[in-house]
């Protein structure tokens, strides 16, 4: 789109919202800003227009954990704001216009280092708009082997607000997210000062019994990262950390319904348990999203890319997804027979809502123009247009 150009009509569309299917529906937005969703083909003068020709307008699609990209590790030390660039304009290409950068566990000057990194796209004239913020998945997780996944556990630690508050300083008090574990030392009081001060605390790669998470509610935490993942391969069928996490009303999951981190099955239960209100898609794509299958070395670990999953051999667990968020949007329809606005509201609506971004994840006056214009191809999801705040990216 032209930058000159400020108004946008995108017409002849199935418009996609949380809550209805518009056909031959039509969105137009001024300024970046979304002004009209309605019925049929409006006049309007002077605007760029796309015609939709009977394919899908949805909000664009937000991700809560993603490792990185194409290729670019957003905990990489020789990270640079080009390579943040590469990331985020192939994340726009498969329908993410929003999404929390995720750094996991590692010593502190290399977290420090990694915000530091990160912040410098915060208010990049590009990119900055689809980088609202970062998501610290650790260090203050399980030790344990299959609790704490493919996280090293040498780097693992006991929370420590003054080691976090740096890092937070670091990222320009821009860690929105953070993944802990409920159990060890010290967690709740943690919990209890994250929430004070605004980030979303999600409880993940833990161990904690039904009482330990109740508290971890009580304290503030608000979601579960990748439920089901991040767990031991065997474990007890009656005292797990997945049952109450299921029961808590009060803990929103996120899910990875790539069909390799969950089976439909478990899709299918966390779903009818959690509802639509309560489930919210990610991908947990690792930076080897998009590469040839193989065997590489990232940080310390080798790893195994498949043609569908990321592999730890040394831990013989799963290291992280290889697909993006609208695999599992399509996923997702399939596993539960859910609607098609039902998925992309847990891939769009539910994480702006729990960030408390509260000008995204809906097609609906006044909202911000992230869209996403799109068919479905193949049992895929074909994006065809992606438009950040109005401008096609």
């Amino acid at each position: 789109m032209d930058s000159k150009n400020k108004l946008l009509k995108i017409y002849n569309g199935q418009v996609v919202t949380p809550y209805r299917i518009i056909r031959n529906g039509t969105v137009i937005a001024r300024n970046g800003i979304i002004e009209v969703v309605a019925e049929g083909n409006l006049e309007t003068i002077g605007a760029t227009e796309i015609d939709a020709k009977g394919k899908y307008i949805a909000p664009g699609l937000i991700d809560l954990q993603i490792n990185g990209f194409v290729g670019v590790d957003f905990s990489d030390q020789d990270l640079t704001i080009d390579d943040l660039h590469k990331a985020t304009k192939a994340l726009w290409k498969v329908g993410v216009t929003t999404f929390l950068p995720t750094v996991i566990t590692n010593d502190q000057k290399s977290l420090k280092k990694s915000f530091l990194i990160l912040a410098s796209a915060l208010d990049d004239e590009e990119i900055g708009l689809s980088i609202p913020g970062f998501h610290l998945e650790g260090p203050y997780i399980s030790p344990v082997q299959g609790y704490r996944g493919a996280h090293l556990e040498k780097y693992i630690r006991i929370p420590d607000w003054d080691e976090f508050s740096k890092l937070q300083k670091a990222a320009h008090n821009r860690i929105s997210l953070i993944t802990i574990a409920p159990e060890v030392n010290g967690a709740i009081s943690f919990i209890r000062k994250c929430t004070e001060t605004g980030v979303v605390v999600s409880l993940g790669h833990h161990n904690g019994s039904a009482e330990i998470i109740k508290q971890a509610a009580d304290a503030g935490a608000s979601m579960s990262t990748h439920l089901g993942n991040g767990c031991a391969n065997k474990i007890d069928r009656h005292d797990n950390p997945l049952w109450p996490q299921l029961a808590e009303d009060r803990i929103t999951a996120t899910i990875i319904a790539d069909g390799f981190h969950l089976n439909k099955a478990e899709v299918q239960c966390f779903y009818k348990m959690k509802g639509v209100e309560n489930t919210i898609l990610v991908s947990d794509a690792l930076d080897l999203a998009g590469l040839p299958p193989g065997e590489y070395t990232r940080g310390e670990r080798i790893v195994l890319l498949t043609p569908d999953v990321v592999k730890f051999p040394a831990e013989n667990c799963l290291a992280g997804a290889a697909t993006p968020i609208s695999t599992c949007v399509l996923n997702i329809m399939k596993f539960t027979d859910c609607s098609l606005g039902n998925a992309i509201q847990m891939a769009t609506t539910n994480p702006a809502r729990l960030l408390g971004l509260h000008d995204i994840g809906e097609i609906k006056q006044g909202k911000r123009a992230d869209l996403i214009l799109f068919a479905i191809e193949d049992n895929r999801i074909v994006i065809q247009k992606t438009i950040v705040a109005g401008k096609i990216v």
